[in-house]
């Protein structure tokens, strides 16, 4: 977006300092920009809160690539442009009789985007956003246009999916499919903190996709929001008023405070597919707040209760800075750079009001809180954790870092960011 005539991201939080910004429209006109440039990376929604996407060179968006929407009922896949978005691609897909595992908690966000920086949705089950990608395309350094499989690249696959957008401008991506599938969205009110805290593991196990909403303000849980699968013409038996001490919403509700519910999915357990269920928000609407910033932290599913009660010690830091936080599952993956890397994770969402300079202090309070829980922060949202912290919490950072000397040696796709957590190594 613009702003004072200067390209942002999505929150205006951080303007981009790049020379040029292009638009290619064909994948032979990106091939080109980036053979011809010192600098450059790819912009996608522009959904991240940090400046992982800014270039000192040229930023390149990949919306403007001819769209791509090619099943293949065989294998079960289907392959897209990098810069759609979820929303756009769901509805095709669904009406076709097919169905991503998961989404995120908002479909404006580009595929490629998402992918690149681990991004989630939720569920015990379900790995994060980039573990449905089979295959991809790329455009490298010097121009060459480069495909990638899980089958056939077996040894280097995990780390080339996120990737933080260092190794090469996506241009496609092939994404594994299931048979579409439908969902029933229930929201409670006051989930009593006493049976979070005995029963943690069966409240998220409790439906495909479950989130829990608290402002931290002490005392229950403000909202839990459980989605469960619905089968074809199921009449399910009705759903309790009472649950583990919450109250069933008798009524839409948004889950930050003062928001219109308009703006959210469908709830009350009305039956609807996949895609107008899985995702907190509509399509068509302002996702969130929309004038927020955001961090999150990823930590061990099993240190769960502690990382709550670690945060639970500092709320009256948090919540006077805060609009609203999410907690989350997410399952593991062999994805190297994932914060879910090899590990089933318990993520920690914050949004904020739109004040850097008082939502910094806090993130630093937090971070030392989850310090000795070995917490990733999420790659697209603000956080100071150092990056010899970061660098620390990835096992597979070196054979990463031989994979940028290899894409990359020259660190076209950098960034200051990047460059300072995942630096290239030319060995």
């Amino acid at each position: 977006m613009l702003t004072n005539g200067r390209l942002t991201n999505w929150a205006g939080n951080v303007t981009f300092s790049a020379q040029r910004v292009s638009r290619p429209a064909s994948v032979g006109e990106l091939r080109r920009i980036a053979a011809g440039s010192e600098r450059v990376r790819a912009l996608g929604t522009g959904h991240s809160f940090n400046p992982i996407a800014d270039s000192p060179g040229d930023l390149v968006s990949v919306a403007g690539l001819p769209k791509v929407m090619e099943i293949d009922a065989g294998r079960a896949t289907v392959t897209v442009s990098a810069g759609l978005r979820y929303g756009e691609l769901a509805g095709q897909l669904d009406a076709a009789g097919w169905a991503l595992r998961n989404l995120g908690s908002l479909p404006h966000i580009s595929i490629a985007g998402a992918c690149a920086t681990g991004t989630h949705g939720s569920g015990d089950a379900n790995g994060n956003l980039a573990t449905a990608v089979s295959a991809l395309q790329m455009v490298t350094a010097g121009g060459d246009l480069v495909t990638a499989s899980r089958e056939d690249d077996a040894e280097r696959f995990g780390g080339l999916v996120v990737a933080l957008g260092t190794l090469g401008i996506v241009t496609s991506l092939t994404l594994d499919l299931v048979p579409a599938f439908r969902i029933r969205q229930y929201v409670y009110e006051g989930l009593p903190r006493d049976q979070l805290d005995e029963h943690l593991p069966d409240i998220f196990a409790s439906g495909y996709s479950v989130s829990l909403f608290t402002t931290w303000r002490g005392g229950p849980v403000d909202q839990v929001w459980r989605k469960c699968r619905a089968g074809p013409g199921d009449s399910p038996e009705p759903e309790p008023s009472r649950w583990r001490g919450a109250a069933l919403a008798g009524h839409p509700l948004h889950p930050v405070p003062g928001m219109p519910p308009e703006n959210c999915t469908e709830q009350l357990g009305l039956p609807g597919p996949w895609h107008l269920r899985l995702p907190h928000f509509r399509l068509e609407f302002t996702p969130s707040s929309g004038d927020e910033l955001q961090s999150e932290y990823l930590v061990p599913r099993e240190q769960a209760s502690a990382a709550l009660a670690a945060i639970d010690r500092i709320r009256d830091r948090v919540a006077p800075v805060l609009q609203i936080s999410e907690i989350r599952t997410i399952a593991a993956d062999e994805l190297w750079l994932s914060p879910s890397y090899r590990r089933p994770s318990v993520a920690i969402h914050f949004t904020w009001i739109k004040d850097t300079s008082a939502v910094l202090p806090v993130l630093a309070a937090i971070e030392e809180q989850l310090a000795p829980l070995l917490a990733r922060p999420h790659w697209g949202k603000l956080f100071t954790v150092s990056p010899e912290v970061v660098r620390g919490l990835y096992e597979r950072l070196p054979d990463f870092q031989r994979l940028r000397g290899h894409y990359d040696p020259a660190g076209k796709f950098g960034n200051e960011m990047v460059d300072a957590y995942v630096p290239a190594s030319l060995r």
